[in-house]
Parts: structure tokens; sequence; C-alpha cells
């Protein structure tokens, strides 16, 4: 995956060819995290958008989280958990259940969990 200023490219480099390009919609991409399963990839902004792509049903995003005040600075999913995480320059990190069934037909449940304010 590359990304550039408004969108996300994805290549599959081992046929060196390009695949897609996701249309994040967002001021400026600033992180990128992408499923352990590999159909699925979170997309942080500068404006406080979280995106979440199913790659399997469009290059638009499949949900649009509005939660942070300000940019995000990373976004992470967990490798063996059904967790995602957000954290941006307001102090705050949220954290998200991301529920991705192996059955095609149902979208994936995105749940908020949590929310904590970081202090320094």
């Amino acid at each position: 995956m590359l990304s550039r200023k408004k969108n996300v490219r994805v290549y599959d480099l081992v046929i060196k060819k390009f695949i897609k390009k996701l249309e994040a919609g967002v001021r400026e991409v600033s992180s990128i995290s992408i499923h352990p399963g590999g159909d699925n990839v979170i997309v942080g902004s500068k404006d406080g958008k979280l995106c979440w792509f199913d790659m399997d049903l469009s290059s638009k995003p499949y949900k649009v989280l509005r939660s942070h005040n300000k940019d995000i600075t990373n976004v992470a999913f967990h490798s063996n958990y059904p967790l995602f995480a957000s954290c941006s320059d307001d102090s705050t990190a949220y954290v998200f259940h991301g529920m991705v069934y192996s059955d095609l037909n149902q979208n994936p449940l995105i749940v908020p969990l949590e929310i904590y304010a970081l202090f320094l």
C-alpha cells in the first residue's frame, strides 16, 4: 500500500501490478493499518476522521468515524483480538471492537469500547 495525500493505492508486489485506489475523502491521510486478514484497512486522517475500508466491497469507505477533534497520529489493528485503536493530537486514544466475519455477506461490526485521555 502506498499512501498519497487524499487516497491509498494498493499494489500486488508479487505480480507487480496496481490493484485499486481507495478514496478516503479526507483532507490528508496520516496513518494506515491493515487487518491481519488482509481484506480490511483503516485510515486515519489529519482532520480527525477514521475510515474503515472493506476492500471486497468498494473503493469508498465502509464506515467513517468522526471521533477525534484534532489530527489522528496513528491507527492500529490488534494482531490476535478483534480490536483496533486510534490516537490523536487531542490527547485521546479510542479503542474499538472491530469484528470481521468470514461470511462475505455479513458486514464488519464496529463498536466503540473505551476512550483514554492521555495527560502529559
